[in-house]
């Protein structure tokens, strides 16, 4: 098992969601979290002032599949959370040794 998580632009979860639940892909963790790359930031102003905002609001999805799911719920994210422009995000898999449904105690995939 693999955890997916994908760092995307806040604007576009909604649509990662609905691609990745049109895809089977129902069950996911969305999270708020800034961060910064590339794109480092940008300029605003308050009061006249210029300042850098460099840590922007991102939001970081996770979601736990079977290994030789990976490379199709990566596209679906790819494809989804686009917009071509530096900032767009980043995807990591992670390995996953195991997981438990704590309802029923099944585990491994079962419990997926």
């Amino acid at each position: 098992m693999k955890k997916i998580e994908a760092i995307i632009r806040t604007n576009k979860v909604d649509d990662v969601k609905e691609a990745l639940d049109e895809a089977g892909y129902s069950s996911m963790t969305v999270t708020e979290v800034k961060g910064r790359g590339r794109q480092k930031g940008m300029m605003q102003q308050w009061r006249g002032r210029e300042y850098c905002v460099d840590l922007l609001p991102k939001a970081r999805i996770e979601i736990v599949v079977p290994d030789n799911q990976v490379d199709k719920v990566m596209e679906v994210i790819q494809k989804s959370a686009s917009t071509d422009n530096i900032g767009d995000g980043k995807i990591f898999v992670i390995p996953v040794e195991n997981a438990m449904r704590i309802r029923t105690g099944e585990t491994g995939e079962d419990a997926l």
